[in-house]
């Protein structure tokens, strides 16, 4: 199979040349747009990342091309026309779990930056300031910490924090029993909004969580509550 590779880093052509034994690959660094789609003249099938245009007009020109299937390399999929893209009978794949752990962990490492401000104090160091004036931050044992949707990352979220001495709760339309058995607790949307003291989306961008967060919810938590947003929700 020949693929057409867009928004590719130097990473992706290192690993996928490693372990690509079977297909050709033409790697691009542009980002696939109406523009750009083009490149992939020739081609069976096309791999996107999560800033490529999959609208309708890119779909069309794909299927004008004889594009059967186009792979994402990411999780998200609110850059896909599903519609066009089944109007034009090609499939779309993506990966819905690479490394759930990578991304709990840096929702971990946000908290711990903003909370106990290691990117200012690294600079001071670096000046001979060892001042603590403005660089303090507070205990995470005991504060609660809620979790808006609990799909793999989320899951690795809350057990992290957990871990941590935090009370976590959590909100998704689907309740996870295993969390639930952990002595995580499952509240209504505005509850988790209310009583958290830190706050993590761990949701795809849909309708449904588009705008999740905005004026009305931001009223209704705490004064001085941190938001992590490490998914690809909109406010």
């Amino acid at each position: 199979m020949k693929i057409a590779f867009f928004s590719t880093q130097p990473y992706d052509k290192e690993y996928f040349e490693r372990y690509n034994k079977r297909h050709e690959i033409l790697f691009f660094e542009a980002r696939l747009n109406e523009q750009t789609a083009n490149l992939a003249r020739g081609c069976n099938a096309v791999c996107a990342f999560v800033n490529d245009q999959l609208n309708k007009g890119v779909l069309n020109t794909l299927k004008e091309m004889g594009i059967k299937i186009i792979a994402l390399r990411c999780a998200g999929f609110n850059n896909v026309d599903f519609v066009a893209a089944a109007e034009n009978s090609i499939t779309v794949v993506r990966v819905p779990a690479y490394s759930p752990h990578a991304v709990a962990e840096h929702s971990l490492a946000l908290i711990m930056t903003l909370n106990r401000k290691t990117h200012k104090a690294y600079n001071r160091v670096r000046e001979g300031n060892f001042s603590l004036d403005r660089l303090t931050g507070f205990d995470l044992y005991g504060k609660t910490v809620g979790v808006i949707g609990t799909g793999k990352i989320g899951q690795c979220f809350a057990r992290i924090m957990q871990g941590l001495g935090c009370k976590v709760v959590a909100f998704d339309i689907v309740v996870n029993k295993e969390l639930e058995a952990l002595g995580i607790k499952y509240l209504t949307r505005q509850e988790v909004l209310q009583q958290s003291d830190i706050l993590s989306l761990h949701c795809p961008l849909t309708e449904q969580t588009r705008h999740l967060i905005n004026s009305d919810t931001l009223e209704i938590m705490k004064n001085g509550a941190m938001l992590i947003n490490t998914s690809r929700v909109h406010w």
